[in-house]
């Protein structure tokens, strides 16, 4: 099994890993009415005029405030209603709430607000000669129901009381962990939403990649009936599909003492060396310059700590400390489509085919995009282990420059203030290539200009140096752990120190 060089570099300082599903906001959507057309054919179907279409909700509106004051008085709470957006954040009054009534399964509060929604308006079409609806945005009093589920722990369902009825529901992976943990009587501390120490990490990490998309699906369907009764007049039932995911791997350490020198070294390195076409590789995408989305990095400090993120578009990858022992890389998605994958897609003529293609963004694209959002974060990881502490690789960087001899014949070193070794050392640091290793064609396929037999030089002097390493009997090559330190170290002189100096003295 592979182990990510990360993790092998300091497995001896490592209490334990684990990937999970961190928060995750699920969209549902009523495909009968769901959008204006729909909506249009449902009513005429039912013999409704269009200009009608308010006086149909009006019920139904009335239907869900009933009954969210019903299970309000079946729980003996009462209604919040939030009068001014971001007057307090919601999940603060709710762990108070939790501190006082205790953890047991039951609806814990309710608030309500005027948000905006969704919603028509009918119109008529004098040129085509009939009224058709029209999509609009709105204001409607909005419900969230949170509460504590004896599987998924502490979720929120929030309804909103006006046609589409378009649901959101939210949970977290690691709640929805810890239930599984507590199930099969297995011991463990946890600080928000980050397990500080189990006592078997490996079965956690079974049980964590055991959230299946079936089960998901049934236990949404049971808050749909819960807390959105009127959902049953529609035939199509609710389609649940991803709204926002987080996938987070945790890196647990022994004692803090050992991890703040590590991280913090990580952190100051990794915001200069990490470029635009680094993001876009952890990521599993391609940089082209037809991208026109925003990309960048992002360094700031807060009061839990520091965090660096680096976005592409709607989706995110960042590294963070939790609680001052733990590495937290977490992938962010607000858009489960920005991943590709290999599916049957089905053409206009009818016929599939098997090609690379959008994830699909409904709830059972689960499991692939954990296999995505987690491989985003090995290959993260798998960057940041060849710029990690590179203090120690300062004393390989003059063995790097010397001519080596083998055979008899001598190669140059190399000197990463030239700017055709410094391409090849930048290369080198692609994160993919930590996980799958790397071909002659793929370094004529990053550096322009550079022919075949250039390219069998480059490795033949790469390997004399010790830099990096055959495998196998296949043409791929890795870097060794030499390479790795001279690439850690050369990379943070250049970024992290000469350049600014530079810049700084010019400016």
């Amino acid at each position: 099994m592979f182990k990510n060089p990360f993790i092998a570099r300091h497995q001896d300082q490592i209490a334990g890993v684990l990937s999970c599903f961190d928060r995750v906001i699920i969209t549902g959507t009523l495909p009968d009415i769901g959008y204006a057309g729909a909506m249009a054919s449902y009513l005429s179907y039912h013999k409704i005029r269009l200009f009608d279409y308010p006086r149909w909700a009006e019920p139904l509106r009335d239907k869900l405030r009933d009954h969210a004051e019903q299970l309000a008085i079946e729980a003996g709470i009462e209604i919040e209603f939030i009068r001014r957006h971001n007057a307090f954040r919601k999940e603060d009054r709710i762990k108070a709430i939790i501190a006082e009534r205790g953890d047991h399964p039951g609806l814990v509060h309710i608030f309500s607000a005027m948000e905006a929604c969704t919603a028509y308006r009918p119109w008529y079409d004098k040129q085509k000669g009939y009224a058709l609806l029209k999509p609009t945005s709105g204001k409607c009093l909005h419900y969230y129901f949170y509460f504590i589920d004896e599987s998924f722990g502490l979720c929120y369902v929030r309804v909103p009381t006006w046609a589409p009825f378009r649901l959101q529901v939210y949970f977290n992976g690691h709640s929805w962990l810890a239930q599984r943990l507590r199930k099969a009587g297995m011991t463990f501390e946890m600080t928000d939403n980050a397990f500080l120490a189990i006592a078997d990490p490996k079965m956690a990490q079974t049980f964590a990649d055991r959230l299946d998309a079936r089960q998901l699906h049934h236990r949404l369907d049971r808050w749909a009936r819960q807390f959105c009764p009127i959902h049953r007049r529609f035939h199509s039932g609710y389609h649940w599909s991803f709204m926002q995911v987080e996938f987070a791997t945790d890196v647990i350490f022994h004692k803090q003492a050992e991890f703040q020198p590590l991280y913090n070294a990580i952190t100051r390195t990794a915001v200069h060396a990490i470029k635009a076409d680094n993001i876009a590789t952890f990521l599993g995408r391609k940089l082209s310059t037809a991208y026109q989305g925003e990309m960048g990095n992002d360094f700031s400090t807060r009061i839990q700590g520091t965090r660096i993120r680096h976005q592409m578009g709607p989706t995110s990858i960042k590294l963070y400390d939790k609680a001052g022992i733990m590495a937290r890389v977490e992938c962010t998605t607000n858009d489960a489509s920005f991943f590709k994958i290999h599916r049957w897609v089905e053409q206009r003529d009818g016929w599939a085919c098997w090609k690379l293609a959008p994830l699909r963004k409904n709830i059972y694209s689960l499991r692939d995009l954990r296999k995505l959002m987690k491989a985003a974060n090995e290959r993260y990881f798998a960057y940041i282990a060849a710029i990690d502490n590179p203090d120690t690789g300062l004393k390989d960087i003059d063995k790097m420059s010397d001519r080596a001899k083998e055979q008899g014949r001598s190669f140059r070193g190399f000197n990463l203030f030239l700017e055709q070794d410094y391409r090849l050392f930048l290369t080198l640091g692609r994160g993919e290539w930590s996980i799958s290793g790397f071909r002659a064609a793929d370094l004529r396929a990053h550096i322009p200009d550079l022919s075949p037999s250039q390219s069998s030089y480059l490795l033949k002097r790469l390997r004399t140096h010790g830099l990096i390493k055959k495998i196998g009997r296949r043409y791929k090559y890795y870097l060794t752990k030499f390479g790795r330190r001279v690439l850690a170290a050369s990379l943070k002189i250049r970024e992290y120190v000469v350049l600014p100096t530079l810049c700084a003295d010019t400016a």
